[in-house]
Formats: C-alpha cells, sequence, structure tokens
C-alpha cells in the first residue's frame, strides 16, 4: 500500500492498514489472493445470513419479535416490505380478481401473503447486502466494498439478471423481450410506419434497459466513493497545516478539520442508508415493470 497516494484507503487492497502503521496482509489461497473489499463482502453476507436467521426463528414462533435489537431489524425490513416492494409492484391482476370477489366494501381486507412478496427475498437481500457494506465504510481502518465499482457492476449485474427472470417467469421468455416495445395503434394507411417505428423503439428500449442498470452500479459507486473521498481530503488539511510556513495555522486547522470530519462521517451513516433504499427500491421499479409491462 502506497502513503503517495493520499486516496489509497478508499481503494481495495491486498490487506488492512490498522492503527501505528501496522498492516495485516491477506493471504492468497490456491494463487487467488484475498483482497480487502473481498473479506468485507463476506463479513456482510455473515452479518446478514446470523441477523436475519435469528430473526426469521424468532417470527416463526408466531409471537411478537422482542428485543431492542431484534425489533430494529424488523422495523426496516416492514419499512422496505410496505412502503417499497408492494406498493411499487402493486397486487397486478389481484386488484381486478379482489374486487370482483369481494366488492369496494371489502378493499381495506389485506390478504396474508401478498402477490408482490415473491419479490421481497431479492430486495431485502439488495438492501441489507448494500446496507451493511457501506456501514463497514464508516468504521476506521476498514473500508467501503460498494466504493468501488468491480463490487457495484456485478451487484447491478444480478439485478439486471432478476429483472429477466422475474419478467420471463410473468410473460414468457418470448414475451418479455417482446414487450420491452409498447403497441403502436396507427390508423389507415399511415399503419406502415409500424414497420419502422417498432424495431426502432424496441432497440431504444433495450438500450435503456442495459443503461438503466448500468447507472444502477454507476450511482451507488460515485456515492460512496465521493464520501470517502471528502473525508480524505479534509483530513489531509491537518497534514497540510503541519507544513506550512506559520505553524499556528496547524492549531487552526486540525480542530476545524476534526469536525468537518465528524460532521461528514453523520452524513456519510443517512448516506449509507439512503443509497441502499435507493439501489433496492429503483431494483423494484425495474422487477414491477419487467412483470407488468403495460
Amino acid at each position: 500500500m502506497s502513503a503517495a497516494n493520499p486516496f489509497h484507503h478508499v481503494y481495495d487492497a491486498n490487506g488492512f492498514e490498522l492503527p501505528f502503521g501496522i498492516e495485516l496482509h491477506l493471504p492468497s489461497i490456491f494463487g487467488f489472493q484475498l483482497s480487502k473489499f473481498m473479506v468485507l463482502q463476506a463479513v456482510a453476507f455473515v452479518f446478514c445470513l446470523l441477523v436475519f436467521k435469528g430473526l426469521a426463528k424468532r417470527i416463526a414462533t408466531g409471537e411478537p419479535v422482542k428485543g431492542r435489537w431484534w425489533n430494529f431489524w424488523e422495523a426496516i425490513l416492514l419499512y422496505v416490505r410496505d412502503e417499497v416492494v408492494r406498493p411499487t409492484i402493486g397486487e397486478g391482476h389481484h386488484d381486478h380478481d379482489d374486487e370482483h370477489d369481494h366488492g369496494h366494501d371489502d378493499a381495506t381486507t389485506v390478504s396474508a401473503v401478498h402477490p408482490a412478496d415473491q419479490y421481497l427475498p431479492f430486495v431485502l437481500s439488495c438492501f441489507f447486502y448494500v446496507l451493511i457494506c457501506n456501514l463497514l465504510g464508516a468504521i476506521p481502518w476498514l473500508g467501503s466494498a460498494t466504493g468501488n465499482l468491480n463490487v457495484t457492476g456485478p451487484l447491478a449485474l444480478t439485478a439486471f439478471g432478476a429483472v429477466v427472470i422475474f419478467g420471463s417467469q410473468a410473460s414468457g421468455p418470448v414475451g418479455f423481450w417482446m414487450s420491452l416495445s409498447p403497441s403502436i395503434d396507427i390508423p389507415g394507411k399511415m399503419a406502415i410506419l409500424k414497420i419502422v417505428l417498432v424495431p426502432m423503439i424496441w432497440i431504444i428500449e433495450l438500450v435503456g434497459l442495459f443503461i438503466k442498470h448500468g447507472v444502477l452500479a454507476v450511482r451507488l459507486f460515485a456515492n460512496i466513493m465521493a464520501g470517502h473521498t471528502v473525508i480524505a481530503v479534509i483530513l489531509g488539511f491537518i497534514a497540510i497545516g503541519a507544513d506550512a510556513v506559520n505553524p499556528n495555522l496547524w492549531y487552526i486547522i486540525t480542530p476545524a478539520s476534526i469536525l468537518g470530519q465528524v460532521l461528514i462521517g453523520l452524513l456519510e451513516l443517512f448516506v449509507a442508508f439512503l443509497q441502499a433504499y435507493v439501489f433496492s427500491f429503483l431494483a423494484t421499479l425495474f422487477i414491477s415493470a419487467a412483470v407488468h409491462p403495460h
């Protein structure tokens, strides 16, 4: 790890930098070099597994979940379910069936299992995995794996795969890809324009599908990377003050830089939750568009 680059701590590395100049180097397994972000992603995975395995065990009893720790995670889970997945994806054709069977007087009746809940495992996995990776970046000497395009890129690719799979399940493999181009009703002799318009719109929508998921990766990477870069710049002012011609400037710059770092750190905590929400919300929007093309 080179100290010549003031932003080296926001990049991936083959080890962890600890206080007092200690470096913890990661091993190479069968010729495959482990990196810091690989370890942090594994930590995020294990953390999510343990938390939600414990939460699922408590929910399965049928009793209310007790304890601040478990209530905290349950509250976030219910928020994602009730405020993101269910209202965004909706019930589809079930809306009409429920009205037909129960009438408008029973509109307040909520079924135990919502049709959109089948997409919950994927969306919740995205949200909590991104959230934990973001929060790990708030711990000194660790780092945020989601501040690397090599991490957010595969995450967006996974979301793209989920969109294709869920869309194909809803409309069929051919129907999903054909639904990218909406039906065009052109009357009379102008109908011949459909020969040109339909393929052109289909290509535009196909390119847009790839661009949307590409932006999903860049958005997360850019926001997390920018936050850590700002913190590095603010702390770098302390070193600049130490080398200043007037040594008294150090006593002014240092407390101001520390205060700025604390405030930016608090903002980073908010951004960690916000970007996890944005990623999962956009993924939900894309899934909704795929399963309800019309």
